[in-house]
């Protein structure tokens, strides 16, 4: 009877184990996946025997995450890792960095999308060393850097050459420079956050327009220092969905008449908590003869020029309209 329980365990491990780790483990985050791993080597083979588990790294918010990040690109499990979070992650900071891209160069080789969202520790220097590793990233994001600089976006650009989502939310040191090398260098842009990057211009944001025709979504919230003046070209964002301008307190009808053009819009805030009085009621019959058809989604609460209608009035303007705020 002995022998006949163990072979009946030798079949569990060799056959039953790999069969509902391959159903578990696909529903299962990073984490529980790699705390499976330690359970029993037969899980741990059959977890590593599939690549398609280990194509991203999560270190959200952990301690240590850069002594993890080293030890993590140093397994062959993560040899074609395509995602990296280290989203408001722990004591990583440029040593890090430039320990990874003397050390693991190999392992960013596939790498497409890289978080860095309040990793404030990490300045020029790092984004210099990450991103000469990462040569095909397609993604990046530094929300809340309050050290990088031009110079630092000047190194993505010459090292990342397919960059299509972009977030430099809070990058309150980024100027229009930044907006010129992102201009130049990535015409095939589809997103692109600027919140609360206080030092660009109009004549900056102008650049992006002109030179990155296919932006989907654009982010400009809590930038009153832009004002119509920007918006003169921004028709020729043919594709452009989701716009927010929330705290564009120096937008009139004239600037929204601009942004009316672009056709394809489904979501557009114009949110102010102390109220955008150059906007009207003429800005809605503007966006209704070119967005009708599309325009899912619109803010306008704090637009004080603008009055109150009933739900069957704004289906009038909007057949489309799922989402309208107005004067809460």
């Amino acid at each position: 009877m002995e022998g006949e329980g163990e072979e009946q365990t030798s079949i569990w491990n060799k056959e039953t184990v790999p069969k509902v780790m391959k159903i578990v483990s696909t529903r299962l985050a990073q984490r529980d996946l790699i705390s499976l791993l330690l359970l029993s080597p037969w899980i741990h083979r059959t977890l590593i025997s599939y690549p398609s588990l280990w194509l991203s790294i999560d270190l959200r918010e952990m301690n240590n995450a850069g002594g993890r990040l080293i030890a993590a690109l140093s397994l062959p499990r993560y040899q074609h890792v395509k995602q990296i979070s280290l989203e408001f992650a722990q004591d990583i900071d440029d040593d890090h960095l430039e320990v990874i891209k003397s050390k693991c160069l190999g392992s960013l080789q596939d790498l497409e999308s890289l978080n860095l969202n309040g990793c404030q520790k990490i300045s020029d220097k790092g984004i210099e060393a990450i991103t000469s590793c990462c040569l095909k990233l397609k993604v990046f994001s530094i929300y809340w850097n309050v050290r990088a600089t031009d110079e630092g976006v000047k190194h993505l650009v010459k090292n990342c050459k397919c960059i299509v989502d972009l977030n430099f939310s809070g990058c309150k040191h980024l100027s229009d420079k930044s907006l010129q090398l992102v201009a130049d260098n990535y015409p095939e842009l589809e997103s692109l956050n600027l919140t609360r990057c206080v030092k660009m211009t109009d004549s900056g944001l102008q650049q992006v327009f002109v030179k990155c025709s296919f932006l989907q979504s654009l982010n400009l919230y809590a930038l009153s220092s832009f004002t119509d003046e920007a918006y003169k070209k921004i028709s020729v964002l043919s594709h452009l969905k989701f716009l927010d301008l929330c705290g564009a307190q120096n937008l009139s009808d004239d600037g929204l008449s601009c942004i009316a053009k672009c056709k394809k819009l489904v979501s557009l805030n114009l949110t102010c908590l102390f109220g955008i009085v150059g906007v009207t009621d003429k800005c809605l019959e503007a966006l209704s003869k070119s967005c009708a058809n599309t325009m899912t989604t619109l803010d306008v609460n704090g637009c004080i020029g603008i009055k109150r209608r009933s739900r069957d009035d704004l289906l009038k303007l909007f057949p489309y309209l799922r989402c309208f705020k107005v004067h809460s």
